[in-house]
């Protein structure tokens, strides 16, 4: 539901009911990830996609019927229709789950408290039962300031702390995903499985190098959800009007900028420079932090001296092979453009666990099952 964001807080804030359709699973070629929503005010007006246009007037007829009869929450599958492509189905051959329910904004001013710090650019998670009895079918809580506190139940104290525990995690790695609660006398009686909607801070995009390409790469950067840094030891050349696209552009040497700069898992570091003086303390510290992607601009013969450079000042084996050199994917790129493409490129796949080989010699679901991606691009991009 955060990817429409934006309506939904109007709304709420207006006072407005609205029908909520929500992604809560897909199998085989289904175009849009769990937590992808659609949702349909009372005057008809729609917002969003549940498959990107395949089954999009089936769940819209559905949510006006949720939304004027006020009938508990709906759940409906939608799957590849052999007979009629053009049925109700995925043409492409998927399948997807889809939770259609009324949401009453008098009835969960928590959500609209979770909606204004997704605009606001706050870290925050939003769980939704997606399975389980009837009565707690998309209820919601929210998981605010970051994971310190929640708000809403989801039917009493023991599942709601359960709930924001496992949440917390879910939240500091910014990730979207279904986790199970309940089944015990501890916590709650009855299984219940849920949705967690997270929205996490934007990931970091660290550019070290203020030349030519690095000034593509901050834009494509900027475009994909990334806060990107430009930093360079040259005050001449790491100048904001050189770098529009960046949310920072910091003078300094790069090695002494990184040991004072907070990085994680979603990291990601490009290295530019193809300079020694600046790569190898820069490269060494770099190998040791737990960035998400670590990459290094230059020829395979520099690419060969680096490595030995760094081999002599003791960094391993292990910690070199995590180092994409040269950057980028084998795109045949020339300009400073087409390189930023190649890098992003390389860096999408890495994070989502892809071959960066062509679709069509890659066989099997086009979007195929894979582990959750380190980066939430959609929760990103609404603070970019």
């Amino acid at each position: 539901m955060l990817n429409i964001a934006d309506m939904l807080y109007r709304w709420c804030r207006e006072a407005r009911p609205f029908a909520l359709a929500t992604v809560v699973r897909v199998g085989g070629s289904a175009p849009l990830p769990p937590g992808t929503a659609l949702a349909v005010g009372t005057d008809g007006e729609v917002v969003g996609s549940v498959s990107g246009g395949c089954v999009e007037g089936a769940v819209y007829d559905l949510c006006r019927r949720v939304l004027e009869s006020g009938e508990p929450p709906v759940r409906t599958r939608f799957g590849y229709s052999d007979d009629d492509a053009f049925a109700v189905g995925l043409t492409c051959g998927g399948e997807l789950e889809v939770l259609v329910q009324r949401i009453d904004p008098a009835d969960r001013p928590h959500l609209t408290t979770a909606l204004e710090d997704v605009l606001a650019g706050r870290p925050v998670a939003v769980a939704q039962v997606v399975d389980g009895p009837r009565h707690l079918l998309g209820r919601t809580l929210s998981v605010l300031g970051g994971g310190s506190a929640y708000d809403g139940t989801l039917g009493g104290q023991p599942v709601d702390r359960a709930v924001t525990d496992q949440v917390r995690g879910l939240l500091r790695a910014g990730r979207t995903a279904r986790v199970e609660v309940g089944g015990d006398d501890d916590t709650c009686p009855d299984k219940l499985t849920l949705l967690v909607h997270t929205h996490a801070a934007p990931p970091r995009m660290l550019i070290f190098g203020a030349v030519d390409f690095a000034a593509a790469l901050s834009q494509a950067g900027r475009f994909l959800g990334y806060r990107v840094t430009v930093c360079d030891a040259r005050p001449v050349f790491a100048t904001p009007a050189r770098f529009p696209h960046a949310h920072e552009v910091v003078v300094d040497w790069p090695h002494r900028y990184l040991e004072h700069t907070e990085v994680d898992a979603r990291t990601a570091l490009c290295v530019l420079t193809h300079d020694a003086k600046f790569d190898i303390p820069l490269l060494r510290l770099a190998l040791g932090l737990p960035v998400g992607y670590l990459g290094a601009m230059g020829s395979r013969r520099t690419h060969e001296h680096r490595l030995e450079r760094l081999r002599e000042t003791g960094v391993p084996e292990e910690h070199l092979a995590r180092l994409h050199s040269p950057i980028g994917l084998d795109l045949g790129a020339r300009t400073p453009e087409e390189t930023a493409i190649s890098i992003t490129a390389e860096i999408i796949a890495h994070i989502n666990n892809g071959t960066g080989l062509p679709l069509s010699r890659v066989p099997g679901s086009i979007h195929g099952s894979v582990p959750a991606p380190r980066i939430p691009s959609s929760a990103a991009l609404l603070s970019a």
